[in-house]
Parts: C-alpha cells; structure tokens; sequence
C-alpha cells in the first residue's frame, strides 16, 4: 500500500508524547512505517567524538546529540491545508495519475 504521507508534509500528532503537535516529515521510512518529524519526539544519543567528513580541520564532533526519533504513522495524521485541522488522505485518480485529496475538505494535497 502506497504511503499517504511524505516528505516535506505537515502532520499532526494524535497520539503519544507528542499528541497536538504539528511539525514537518523530515524522512519517511515505509518498511517499518515509521516518521520522523521536525522537532518531535527528541531523543538523546551519547556520541564518541569522531572526525567530520570533509571538514578543513580535525574538528571532533561528539557528545550528547538531541534528535528526532522515529513516530508510527499511525499516530500522524496530515493537516488540511484550508483549516489546519488533522484529516484523513484520500486517493483519487485522473488521467491515469494518483492524487492524494483531504477527506475533510476535498482539497488535493499534491
């Protein structure tokens, strides 16, 4: 099934930690159906310090790293952009091509 949600999509959240959040997909990973969205569900990671890819210096990354966590997709929904309430994706076809279109509004996303 075709993910309805993609990069660069507004969202809110409806569920966990997060639930009324808004923020935009950064990534989508489809085989673990899963989000990662701007700002939302920060996680911590202890970083050894290393040496930067294509730095001029020897510069040392390293630390404690704040970064987004993964989100099933599940707990997101896509903003409709005509009120900025959560709403449902809908598929509808013309012309042979796929258009994804707000339930709530019928507006198309795409």
């Amino acid at each position: 099934m075709p993910a309805r949600i993609k990069t660069g999509d507004e969202v809110v959240i409806v569920g966990g930690k997060d639930r009324g959040k808004k923020g935009k997909v950064l990534r989508v990973d489809p085989g673990k159906q899963r989000i990662y969205v701007e700002g939302l569900n920060m996680i911590k990671r202890h970083e050894r310090p290393r040496q930067v890819a294509g730095a001029q210096r020897a510069e040392q990354v390293g630390g404690v790293i704040e970064k987004e966590g993964p989100i099933h997709i599940s707990n997101a929904m896509l903003v409709d952009p005509k009120d900025g309430k959560p709403t449902r994706v809908g598929i509808e076809i013309e012309d042979g091509k796929r258009f994804r279109i707000a339930r709530r509004s019928g507006t198309r996303l795409d």
